[in-house]
């Protein structure tokens, strides 16, 4: 995993620390976010998303694991995560509100976005191809973009 370590310390570090800002500021909004049925569901996506790349960056640094095994922890994780997300997407499709359903469809789109390179990264990795790291990448970064363009609808955007 030759240079990669860096990149995925870094990965466990940010992911900590943007779930902890937003256990914090949905604290802050919790009596706004649970007038409308849709938006906790939205919060714990979020949460999803950053516990996914705090996990798998954690798996990725773990010393001397066989590419099979690490390959096939993180298909697992990001299995578990797109069926948790998936879940939370026809939950919500229930309860939002119509005028949103296009900026829902776009959402879920990118979610679906961030989510799929964790199974195609955790598939390529079993098969020992190097490219496996590369759809982490893409993964992690989609990850935290949609987990912060939630948390910012939960926290700014629902004060307006």
């Amino acid at each position: 995993m030759g240079g990669w370590d860096n990149f995925f310390l870094a990965q466990v570090g940010a992911s900590a620390a943007l779930a902890g800002l937003l256990f914090v500021g949905v604290s802050l909004n919790l009596t706004k976010i649970l007038e409308y049925p849709w938006l906790p569901g939205r919060a714990l996506e979020a949460l999803v998303l950053l516990l996914t790349v705090l996990v798998v960056s954690s798996l990725m640094l773990v010393p001397r694991q066989a590419p099979q095994l690490l390959g096939g922890e993180v298909l697992i994780v990001g299995l578990a995560t797109w069926l948790m997300i998936t879940r939370l997407h026809l939950q919500a499709r229930q309860v939002i509100d119509p005028s949103l359903r296009r900026p829902f469809a776009a959402r879920v789109a990118s979610v679906q976005a961030a989510c799929v390179p964790f199974i195609v990264g955790g598939i390529t990795l079993t098969l020992q191809s190097e490219a496996g790291y590369y759809w982490l990448v893409a993964g992690v970064l989609g990850s935290i973009i949609v987990a912060v363009l939630n948390a910012w609808v939960l926290l700014v955007e629902i004060n307006r």
